[in-house]
């Protein structure tokens, strides 16, 4: 990792091991796969620095995801919204992805990348979305109206237990924890 400068101080090295999902071998490499982001000079104060979102999606583990514009929204601490990312959102990232995250952590943030208005439901819109973000954009792959229609009220039938046309947090967790490959798909692996 080159000099001093540039590595991690092992106190804060303990810090983000109690508080994440990631070994201290992760946090390491994550350390250094996020100082590769950055040029030489701004490598010096790592931890003071935001990653653009342009630079994070040029990771191969983000770049073929779908919902790679979503998971850096969800996850930039950014006040302007812009998806840049520091050291620790990068971390709590690969924290939510990784193997040893909990069922219920991983489903709390499934549930906010799919809720692409950020208003704490996932509504016909959002399915929508998440349905053409999940088919692709294209012509050859895109469901006609009525295919749409048909998929989302199948999903809203099995998922909405309130019966209010939107899929809330809980629901979406129910549903979840009746499907056994989300947590293992529901990953990154540096």
């Amino acid at each position: 990792m080159g000099g001093s400068a540039s590595q991690l101080p092992r106190d804060l090295l303990g810090e983000y091991q109690e508080l994440t999902f990631l070994s201290k071998q992760e946090i390491l490499l994550a350390h250094k796969r996020f100082s590769e982001l950055l040029s030489k000079e701004e490598r010096e104060s790592i931890l003071q620095k935001r990653v653009p979102k342009s630079q994070i999606l040029t990771l191969p583990e983000l770049r073929a995801n779908p919902f790679r514009d979503r998971i850096c929204r969800v996850f930039s601490t950014s006040e302007d919204g812009d998806g840049s990312m520091s050291f620790e959102d990068f971390l709590d990232m690969l924290s939510v992805f990784s193997d040893s995250a909990t069922s219920e952590i991983k489903s709390h943030y499934a549930f906010r990348i799919f809720d692409f208005d950020d208003d704490g439901t996932l509504d016909r819109k959002d399915l929508e979305k998440l349905v053409n973000c999940l088919t692709g954009e294209g012509d050859e792959t895109r469901l006609s109206e009525s295919e749409m229609d048909q998929l989302i009220q199948n999903i809203l039938e099995e998922s909405d237990i309130d019966k209010d046309g939107t899929i809330n947090l809980s629901e979406f967790q129910h549903v979840i924890s009746r499907s056994p490959d989300f947590a293992s798909s529901f990953k990154i692996v540096l």
